[in-house]
């Protein structure tokens, strides 16, 4: 018997522009089942078909010629930037849609992590949603009960477990949605960009979780933006983009090659079209932009140089309490901080008019490493509503300065790089013939022996 669980072969995905799907009946069904003989049979005398080709300008493809295998027990590593066709693969693979051509074989049981929640039902409690997840799983009941207090443990949710979970934080969601899509056992596990709704602890459990699932000899495939996570969890990997697959293979050489093509740097962004700009019907943004403190365009930041951070976006809903969140992450795709509007002194907590505003973040300088960084903007209503996410708004990238490194001239290491302040003072002159110490450790010192029996320790 094959180890070969996935098999994908010329998957493609093409959408039409503006079209949605119809609603179709029973009837409808039944009557294309009917009707369904008598079209491969004209088919077959080559009749004349009235089926209208899509225009290239009215199509997207999501997808395009992607192939690729997975054995059992193995964890792929899904990367490439936003737009590339990663969910949509997930999807494919789910059995959420159908791929326009091409066919993926898939042995095994699924469960499917696609977004915060996937499958529950709100009215439901969290209690009922673990018994509907797993039937929905193909779980029978005495399976689910024999995990379900291993599930409400990993989720840290016992508190609220008979509360609906249309209640929950978005939080406890994901921490719910993950906790029963790994530990009801599905043999192959698709897990979607999700895990960075949770805090860094959720995070870290879950990637141990995967990796534990892993050497059961379940298959994982794991879509993320944490390339580190990646790297660490993944044996194999396929780089996407624009659908198409650029790379696939050994999971460290192809994130480093993915990293440094990346790397370009996009200072700027602008959207002038409200009703085209990236967003939704509360909020649009309009521009993001990497600037001087003057607001001037800047070509290159170095370690030691002040830059901003400029959005401006239109508030399309009166009335709105709206905060922006803006994460910085580096290459590796770790967040360096994440800072937000609510020290904003003049419109923080205030309802806002609709219009166009902008917002400014100062960053100061000898805070950054050398390297590259993009940033992640959350539009924010009432401090817990996130209205829209944009990944990788503005790329840039941070040069070395040679101020302030003395004599070392290595890569400086650590995720920051900030100037802190030092001060040395002269505390005891040594008196003459005094020694501060010798090899074996013996010597007086000039402060005393506050350590005196706990050498090596902090008091």
């Amino acid at each position: 018997m094959s180890d070969v669980v996935i098999h994908c072969e010329g998957l493609s995905k093409c959408y039409r522009i503006g079209e949605r799907e119809p609603y179709r009946a029973l009837r409808d069904t039944l009557t294309d089942s009917l009707y369904a003989p008598l079209r491969h049979l004209r088919s077959l005398l080559g009749a004349s078909s009235n089926t209208v080709q899509p225009n290239e300008d009215s199509t997207f493809w999501a997808l395009r010629d992607v192939s690729f295998e997975i054995r059992r027990g193995e964890v792929l590593g899904i990367i490439g930037p936003n737009g590339a066709g990663k969910s949509t693969l997930l999807k494919i693979l789910s059995r959420i849609t159908k791929p326009t051509t091409g066919r993926a074989r898939i042995r095994g049981r699924v469960g499917s992590l696609l977004e915060v929640g996937t499958g529950f039902h709100p009215e439901l409690t969290g209690r009922e949603n673990i018994y509907l997840n797993g039937a929905v799983l193909g779980m029978r009941k005495a399976e689910i009960e024999r995990k379900f207090d291993e599930i409400v443990a990993f989720a840290e949710v016992e508190r609220f477990i008979d509360t609906p979970v249309k209640r929950y934080s978005s939080g406890m969601y994901v921490r719910l949605a993950f906790a029963v899509a790994a530990h009801l056992e599905p043999e192959i596990l698709l897990v979607d960009e999700v895990l960075a709704v949770g805090d860094a602890a959720f995070q870290k459990k879950c990637l141990g979780k995967m990796g534990a699932v892993a050497k059961e000899g379940r298959t994982i495939l794991f879509v993320s933006h944490n390339m580190t996570a990646v790297q660490s969890l993944c044996g194999r990997a396929v780089w996407l983009d624009g659908g198409k697959v650029v790379q696939q293979g050994d999971a460290e050489i192809i994130v480093t090659e993915y990293l440094q093509t990346a790397a370009e740097s996009c200072l700027e962004q602008v959207w002038p079209d409200r009703d085209t700009a990236p967003g939704n019907e509360s909020v649009r943004v309009r521009s993001a932009r990497v600037v001087g403190l003057d607001r001037a365009p800047v070509e290159t930041i170095d370690t030691r140089t002040p830059f901003a951070l400029e959005f401006a976006y239109w508030n399309l809903k009166a009335g709105a309490r709206l905060n922006l969140s803006v994460s910085l992450y580096n290459q590796e795709g770790n967040c360096v901080f994440t800072t937000t509007t609510v020290n904003e002194p003049h419109w923080h907590g205030k309802e806002f008019p609709a219009g166009l505003y902008r917002s400014i973040c100062q960053v100061p300088g000898g805070l950054l490493n050398d390297g590259s960084y993009r940033a992640m903007l959350l539009v924010v209503q009432d401090l817990g509503r996130i209205l829209y996410h944009h990944e990788d708004i503005v790329v840039f990238e941070v040069q070395d300065s040679t101020e302030g490194r003395g004599k070392w001239y290595g890569k400086w290491t650590g995720v920051v790089r900030p100037e802190l302040e030092w001060a040395t003072e002269w505390i005891q002159p040594a008196a003459e013939g005094e020694r501060f110490g010798s090899p074996d450790g013996g010597g007086a010192s000039p402060l005393g022996n506050p350590g005196a029996g706990r050498p090596g320790q902090c008091g």
